[in-house]
């Protein structure tokens, strides 16, 4: 049997996750439960760890890796000890490489197969369906994920909520991180506003975790009454003009409750054939309900109130809105209509009846053309007329030979023939002429309109009515026959434009080209109200067309120019103009959007170039001002070693900023594409060296190993030189720094190698960023330019700069170059 799976998710890191997991544990082991830790991480904090204390805890898994050692949980010695519950930490954590499993979800999986229950923990932006939504609010990639249908598989998952406010200040009063890490946590990720944006998503993914598990409720015991857990408020859509009204209240209904949905739905019939509603209408009504926050859905149904009633007790609905009927009142006497009907249907469900323009102004008729061509009519008028009199020249010799009922069957199959040809209108006239024909010729008494027998009376009345019933039939199957040709060709029509768009191409320009190709139109223009005049934003084919002749709203609208179009053509280009305008509403936003990301990272780079100068430049320029004017002071009398030191603090404070105005200009240089790049063979035991004198009285702490036998490499020597003692300064920050080279085919590669406290996983690609620095580490120590730049003249170089873990602890920065020739 397998075991069963509790979750703990939180916001964000200290909300308290693994103290509630270990809490519960210990509540498990009072009441009898076999318990055991199979990994808990207190990462140093003091009540976590008391917590820990008389739980068992399961040793953990020792993993060589580049020469380090690291630890893991012991699957395996899990499922060996069996317990009733294991406590096991961080369900998204990534293994160390070489591990059975890549992830710690596998490994928990496994230790549910083995019947074992398990209680673990993880973070909302650790959820595959939200990494990317985090990242964008904090700033902050998150590498490790876990697929959301692990969580949802859970059967238990607990919120573990705080507000951001205590939860700032628990990190304020060092319940989370280090002191010294602080400042730092609590201006970066640690913001109110980043908090309250990943509190708001914990509490929405749990709530939709909890609306599933309802659901499913539900369904195992075949419960289909409403539950008002939740206000959901659904909209019946027609596709008429009254569909603008009722999206709207509904809305003002749904925003009277807090959180309510709002979800529109649209019956299509399951034919097709009947009357869909206005497509034009429908796309512009899935926009606004779109933009009011709710969702659109359209199912298939033959019995409308059934089919809306169905799909609003399968979302769990508890308020229906539909509009008045449009039917006038004669109608309305010999059927209920939708509305009464759904509403004496629709049990614990509130039903909505709202008033709008055309409400009891009755239906527009919705026939179209002819069902047939106007040849066949013709031809089917030729053979009524003309036939009806062959047909009785050809049966007068042989009428002793033949009854009554034959001769009515012989005009009977000719009234048939006619309204295949014809339709129903010849078929009608056909029946009519053959009742006067057999009554004159053929019914006794002869040559007179008189009918002796009642049978024979019954028999003509009989032929009319058959004639008329089989001509309607006929009629109809035609008439039904070319709605659905017409409605495969549309939706044809309709899925290769929707296609076309989707494979990529430009969407308004798209929309616009193919439908002057499908339609064979000599131009087709998208027009926009520009004061009294009407503005072309796009258009296709020959000259454009400047008159509207589909309006999308009261400033967009769709210009088509020449052969006419029919009706049912008209239909067609109302959908394409509504979507047009949703294209090139798509378009608008997407530009603004661009605009607004490059002013916003020019913004960005502006601030941080102020904060550059306004401290990290000042920094070097104050000591080396201070240095002077101590030498040039009278009133101190220094000797030859305090005038010595000074002379070395003005010199070095003018070394660093003469480095960071070099930096700042070469970046600039980058950014605005105009650096100036020579390639020429270089040999690094030369450019080592020079890097070297550049970085001071630090030199002292860096250590080289070139290779007599290295190969030159294409480089420029001062770009290169600047990249090594980036790349050297920044390491001589935290600890010692060696640096090697060696080649490998046609590239050769320079270490810079140093011990320090290393880059987090999640943090690799931020530290290349400008003007980015490690949250833990202080900001008072550059303008963190330096390996920004050094990538970035590295690959000006044609090369890369790729950050590795050093084994034992550190970072190791590869410069890779091509080697000369």
């Amino acid at each position: 049997m397998r075991g069963k799976l509790r979750i703990y998710l939180g916001a964000a890191p200290g909300v308290g996750k693994t103290y509630a997991m270990l809490g519960e544990g210990g509540r498990a082991r009072l009441r009898g439960r076999d318990v055991v830790v199979g990994l808990a991480e207190t990462y140093g904090r003091v009540r976590t760890a008391e917590i820990l204390d008389g739980l068992e805890v399961i040793p953990r898994r020792a993993v060589e890796y580049r020469g380090c050692s690291f630890t893991e949980l012991d699957t395996d010695a899990v499922i060996a000890r069996k317990p009733e519950l294991a406590l096991i930490d961080e369900l998204a954590h990534t293994n160390v490489p070489g591990s059975r499993n890549t992830k710690r979800w596998e490994d928990i999986e496994e230790i549910l197969d083995a019947g074992i229950d398990v209680v673990t923990t993880v973070n909302i932006q650790h959820l595959e369906s939200v990494n990317d939504v985090v990242t964008q609010i904090t700033g902050v990639p998150q590498r490790e994920t876990v697929p959301d249908e692990v969580v949802r598989r859970a059967d238990q998952v607990e919120l573990v909520d705080m507000s951001p406010e205590a939860l700032r200040r628990r990190m304020a009063h060092g319940n989370i991180y280090a002191p010294e890490k602080v400042d730092a946590a609590l201006s970066n990720y640690f913001r109110v506003g980043n908090l309250t944006a990943l509190r708001e998503l914990a509490l929405l993914w749990v709530a939709g975790k909890v609306d599933e598990q309802l659901d499913r409720y539900r369904a195992e015991h075949g419960i289909a009454g409403t539950w008002e857990a939740r206000e959901r408020v659904v909209v019946a859509l027609t596709g008429g003009v009254e569909g603008d009204t009722l999206v709207r209240r509904a809305a003002r209904i749904a925003t009277r409750s807090k959180g309510a949905d709002l979800l529109a739905v649209h019956v299509t019939r399951s034919d097709g054939l009947a009357a869909a509603g206005d497509p034009a209408h429908l796309a512009r009504q899935r926009t606004l309900v779109e933009s009011l926050g709710g969702t659109y859905h359209q199912v298939v149904g033959d019995d409308i109130p059934r089919a809306l009633l169905d799909f609003a007790r399968g979302v769990n609905a508890t308020q229906l809105v539909l509009g008045a009927s449009r039917r006038g009142r004669f109608a309305q006497l010999l059927s209920r209509g939708v509305g009464v009907e759904t509403t004496a249907l629709s049990g614990s469900i509130d039903v909505h009846l709202v008033p709008h323009e055309t409400s009891g102004r009755g239906r527009r008729s919705t026939r179209g053309r002819a069902a047939l061509t106007r040849r066949r009519r013709i031809a089917g008028w030729a053979l009524a007329l003309a036939g009806a009199p062959l047909l009785a020249l050809a049966l007068l010799p042989v009428r002793e030979a033949l009854s009554l009922p034959s001769e009515i069957l012989a005009f009977l199959l000719l009234v048939i023939l006619v309204s295949l040809t014809g339709g129903m209108l010849p078929a009608l006239t056909a029946a009519v002429f053959g009742f006067a024909l057999i009554n004159w010729f053929f019914t006794p008494p002869l040559h007179t309109l008189t009918v002796s027998a009642p049978e024979n009376l019954l028999a003509l009345v009989i032929f009319v009515l058959v004639a008329a019933m089989v001509s309607t039939v006929v009629d109809l199957a035609a008439r039904r026959s070319r709605e659905a040709s017409r409605a495969q060709a549309d939706a044809e029509v309709l899925s290769t434009l929707a296609g076309h768009v989707l494979r990529g191409d430009a969407a308004l320009p798209s929309l616009l080209s193919r439908l002057r190709e499908v339609y064979s139109l000599t131009s087709v223009s998208f027009l926009e109200r520009d004061g009294d005049t009407w503005r072309i934003v796009a258009t296709a084919g020959g000259p454009p067309a400047t008159t509207p002749d589909v309006l999308v709203d009261d400033d967009l609208a769709l210009a088509v120019q020449g052969k006419p179009l029919d009706a049912a053509d008209q239909r067609v280009l109302e959908a394409f103009a509504a979507e047009a305008a949703v294209a090139l509403r798509q378009q608008r936003l997407k530009e603004a959007a661009s605009s607004s990301a490059e002013l916003a990272a020019t913004d960005k780079m502006r601030t941080a170039l102020l904060a550059a100068v306004s401290h990290d430049l000042r920094t070097p320029l104050a000591s080396a001002t201070a240095a002077v004017d101590s030498l040039r002071s009278t009133e101190i009398d220094w000797t030859p070693e305090d005038r010595a030191e000074l002379l070395d603090t003005a010199h070095e404070s003018l070394i660093k900023l003469g480095r960071l105005v070099s930096n700042l200009l070469d970046m600039s240089r980058l950014q605005a594409g105009v650096l100036g790049v020579t390639l020429e063979p270089v040999a690094a035991a030369e450019i080592v060296p020079r890097a070297l004198d550049e970085l001071g009285p630090a030199q002292a702490r860096v250590t080289t190993d070139i290779p007599d036998d290295l190969p030159d490499l294409m480089a420029d020597p001062p770009l290169l030189e600047r990249v090594l003692v980036n790349l050297m300064s920044n390491g001589v920050r935290y600890s010692p720094v060696r640096v090697t080279a060696s080649w490998h085919g046609e590239q050769v590669e320079i270490r810079v190698v140093d011990q320090g406290p290393g880059i987090p996983v999640e943090s690799v690609d931020r530290v290349f960023l400008p003007f980015q620095r490690l949250g833990d580490r202080s900001t008072h120590k550059g303008v963190g330019l330096g390996l920004a730049l050094a990538r970035g003249l590295t690959e000006a170089m044609g090369g890369t700069l790729v950050p590795e873990e050093t084994p034992g602890g550190g970072v190791t920065m590869t410069v890779s170059l091509r080697k000369a020739t």
